[in-house]
C-alpha cells in the first residue's frame, strides 16, 4: 500500500525523465495534425444542407418555394422561401430543418429547367460562393507544406544516422566503437593467471601515459602487439582490461567489420579507423580475430579473396607505410596465428607476440578467487582442492564453473554455494549432462565391463594418469566414463606414459572381448584417439625404431584449408607405407599386452564389474579397496 505524501513522505525527484520522443514520432503527430486540419476546412464555412431528390426540387420551384440556386454542374444547391422550408420540414420529420438545400442534376440535357426558374423568378448563381482567401491558400500550399516536412524528415534521420553510424551512407565509416574508462567493468585487478601478459601490457600503458620518459633512452613504442593464445584464455579480457586502465583513447572493433559486399569498403574502413585514433592519439585500437582478414594471401582451397587480401594490404600500409602515426598502437587477438600473413608478423608491424597458454594450478587457484569474490562459498569449498582437479581447464572454463556451481545451487535453493554444488557443475562441464538411456541390461552389462577395463588398466599401469571415478551412468554421448586426473600440469609426455595411456584406451574394448569373445562398436571413439596419439609418435615425435627421428606434418591440427595442396610432399609412398605398417603393428602390439594383461586380472575385473553394476557409481577409494581385496585374495 502507498502511503499518502506528507512531511515524512515527500516524493523524490525524477532523476531520469522519461526522454523526448523520437523524431518518427514528431512525424506522425505532424501528419495527424495536418490531416485534422483538411477535414477541418472542408467542413468550415459551409453550411449544413438537406439532401433532396431532383423530382422533388422541381416540385418545390413550381410551387414557388425555392428563393435561391447556385448551379455548378451537375450539383445544384439552393435556399428555401419561409413556406418552402416549413413544408419540407412538416413533410418529413427525420430530415433536418434548414433553409438550404443540395440536390443532383440527371446526365441527361433538361433544357426545361431554366425556363422554369425564370418562370418562378429564382435567383440563379452560376458559381458557388468560395471559401474564405486564407482557407483558399492553405488548401493550396497544405500538399506541399506535406511533401516538404516528409524530405527534411527523411534527410535529418539520414544525418543522424551518418554522424552516429549505422546508416545508408555510412558503409564506408569505421566500426570502431570508442570505450570509456568510466564506464568499462573490467580492469587489470580482474585478469589473474596471466601475470607475464599483464607485465607487458602494463609497460605499454605507462608508455602511453608518459612516453617522455622512454623517448629519453631512445626508446620507440611499438606499434603492435598480437595476442596469441586457446579460445577462453582471456585475450579479449586482456583487452577490456586495458580499456579500463588505459587513459588514452581505446578503440575496438572485430576484424569481421570490415568485409562487407561492396568492393573497397573494408580498407576505406581501415583508412577511416587509424585517421580517427591519429586524431585522439596517443590511442589504442584492439583488433579481435584478426585471422578473419589476416590469412596468407593467396593461399587456400580456391585462390585468394580479393576484397580481404585488399583490406589486409591497408592494414599493412597503415601499420608501416609512408604515412608516419606516432603513438597510436595496434592491439591484435587470434587463435589462429599459424594461418596469418607473415606480412604481419615482420618486426616494424606486430613487434611484441604475447602468448596466453591454459592456466597452471597456482593460475587457476588465482582465476577462481577472482571469479568468486561475489558468490557466497560455504566452509567445505576448498579453491586449490578445485584447481588442482580442473587441469586443462582455461580462465573462460573457470568462470562458466563457477557460473554453473552457483546455478545449481540456486536450484536446490541453497543459501551458500558449498563443494558438491562445484562437483556437480565439474561434471557436467567435463562429462556432459546426465541423461536417461534405457539400456536392456545385456548392454547394461556390456558397458560396465568395458569402463572397469579403462579402470584396470588405469589403476596398474605405473604411467598412467591416477583413476578417480567409474561409472555407468550416460553423460553427454558416453554411455559410461571412467574419469582420471592428473597428478600436475604436464607439458611435455614421454614414451612410457603415451604408451599406457594407449593401454588405458584401448582397455575397454579387450576387456568386452575377454569377457564376450567379440567387440561392439563402443569403443569407437577410444580407438579414434588412439590410433590419433600412435600416429603423432611415429610421425612427430620419433619415438619408433623402425621410423627414426623424423618430424614429418602427420597428425597435424587445424592445417590452414588448402594450404596443403600446394606443399611438396615430404616423403615418399615408400616411406609412407612404411609410418602406416609401423602404426598398425605398434597398435597391435599394445591391444596384445592389454588383453593379456586383463587376463591375468580377469577376478579383479568381473569383481569391479559386479561393484559397478550394483551401485552404478564408484570413487577412487572404493575401486582401490575393491582391487586390494581381490589381489589380497589372489596372493593367499
Amino acid at each position: 500500500m502507498t502511503a499518502p505524501n506528507g512531511p515524512g513522505n515527500q516524493q523524490k525527484p525524477d532523476n531520469n525523465p522519461q526522454p523526448a520522443l523520437p523524431n518518427r514520432y514528431s512525424f506522425l503527430w505532424l501528419s495527424a495534425a495536418i490531416f485534422l486540419m483538411m477535414l477541418w476546412l472542408q467542413d468550415s464555412g459551409q453550411p449544413r444542407l438537406q439532401e433532396l431528390a431532383y423530382s422533388d426540387f422541381k416540385t418545390a420551384v413550381a410551387n414557388d418555394q425555392v428563393a435561391e440556386v447556385t448551379l455548378k454542374e451537375e450539383s445544384i444547391t439552393g435556399l428555401f422561401t419561409d413556406s418552402g422550408a416549413a413544408s419540407f420540414s412538416s413533410d418529413s420529420p427525420a430530415r433536418l430543418s434548414s433553409p438550404g438545400f443540395h440536390t443532383i442534376r440527371p446526365p441527361m440535357e433538361d433544357p426545361s429547367l431554366l425556363t422554369l426558374l425564370e418562370e418562378h423568378e429564382v435567383t440563379i448563381k452560376a458559381t458557388p460562393s468560395g471559401l474564405p482567401w486564407w482557407q483558399e491558400m492553405i488548401r493550396g500550399f497544405l500538399p506541399w507544406l506535406l511533401l516538404l516536412a516528409l524530405m527534411f524528415w527523411f534527410w535529418g534521420a539520414a544525418q543522424k544516422k551518418m554522424t552516429q553510424g549505422g546508416g545508408p551512407f555510412d558503409f564506408s565509416r569505421s566500426k570502431a566503437r570508442r570505450a570509456r574508462k568510466e564506464t568499462s567493468t573490467a580492469t587489470l585487478d580482474d585478469v589473474a593467471g596471466i601475470e607475464s601478459a599483464k607485465r607487458e601490457i602494463a609497460e605499454i600503458i605507462d608508455f602511453l601515459k608518459s612516453p617522455e620518459k622512454y623517448r629519453a633512452l631512445g626508446a620507440v613504442m611499438p606499434k603492435g602487439v598480437l595476442l596469441v593464445g586457446p579460445p577462453g584464455t582471456g585475450k579479449t579480457l586482456l583487452a577490456r582490461a586495458i580499456a579500463g586502465e588505459a587513459e588514452v583513447p581505446f578503440y575496438s572493433i572485430s576484424a569481421s567489420e570490415f568485409i562487407e559486399m561492396f568492393v573497397g569498403v573494408g580498407a576505406a574502413r581501415v583508412r577511416d579507423m587509424f585517421q580517427e585514433a591519429r586524431k585522439d592519439a596517443p590511442a589504442l585500437t584492439f583488433i579481435d580475430e584478426l585471422d578473419a582478414i589476416g590469412r596468407s594471401r593467396g593461399a587456400g582451397l580456391g585462390g585468394g579473396h580479393d576484397e580481404r587480401e585488399q583490406t589486409l594490404n591497408q592494414i599493412l600500409t597503415e601499420m608501416d607505410g609512408f604515412e608516419a602515426h606516432e603513438n597510436v598502437l595496434v592491439l591484435a587477438a587470434t587463435n589462429r596465428p599459424d594461418v596469418l600473413d607473415s606480412a604481419l608478423l615482420r618486426p616494424g608491424r606486430f613487434d611484441r607476440k604475447i602468448t596466453l597458454d591454459r592456466p597452471h594450478k597456482e593460475a587457476r587457484t588465482a582465476i577462481l578467487q577472482v571469479h568468486v569474490r561475489k558468490v557466497p562459498l560455504a566452509e567445505d569449498v576448498n579453491l586449490e582442492q578445485l584447481a588442482a582437479r580442473t587441469i586443462g581447464f582455461s580462465g573462460a572454463d573457470l568462470k562458466n564453473l563457477v557460473n554453473e556451481a552457483a546455478l545449481t545451487a540456486a536450484r536446490e535453493n541453497l543459501h551458500e554455494v558449498t563443494a558438491h554444488c562445484f562437483e556437480l557443475a565439474r561434471d557436467r562441464i567435463i562429462l556432459g549432462e546426465e541423461r536417461d538411456a534405457h539400456l536392456t541390461p545385456q548392454e547394461r552389462e556390456a558397458v560396465a565391463y568395458h569402463e572397469c577395463g579403462h579402470a584396470i588398466m588405469a589403476y596398474y599401469m605405473p604411467n598412467a594418469d591416477p583413476l578417480t571415478r567409474v561409472t555407468i551412468i550416460p553423460h553427454g554421448m558416453a554411455m559410461g566414463v571412467t574419469e582420471q586426473t592428473p597428478r600436475e600440469d604436464h607439458y611435455t609426455y614421454t614414451e612410457s606414459y603415451l604408451k599406457d595411456r594407449i593401454k588405458v584406451m584401448l582397455g575397454g574394448r579387450c576387456a568386452e572381448k575377454l569377457i564376450y569373445g567379440e567387440v561392439s562398436t563402443g569403443a569407437q571413439n577410444d580407438l579414434k584417439e588412439a590410433t590419433t596419439l600412435v600416429r603423432r609418435m611415429i610421425g612427430q615425435w620419433g619415438m619408433s625404431e623402425t621410423i627414426g627421428p623424423l618430424g614429418l606434418s602427420i597428425g597435424e591440427e587445424h592445417v590452414f584449408l588448402g594450404r596443403e595442396m600446394g606443399l611438396p610432399r615430404e616423403f615418399s609412398e615408400k616411406m609412407a607405407d612404411l609410418i602406416d605398417t609401423e602404426i598398425q603393428s605398434k597398435l597391435m602390439s599394445l591391444e596384445k599386452d592389454t588383453r593379456e594383461f586383463l587376463s591375468e586380472h580377469r577376478n579383479q575385473l568381473e569383481a569391479l564389474a559386479k561393484a559397478v553394476l550394483k551401485k552404478e557409481t564408484l570413487a577412487a577409494e572404493e575401486i582401490e579397496e575393491i582391487l586390494r581385496k581381490e589381489d589380497a585374495r589372489k596372493i593367499a
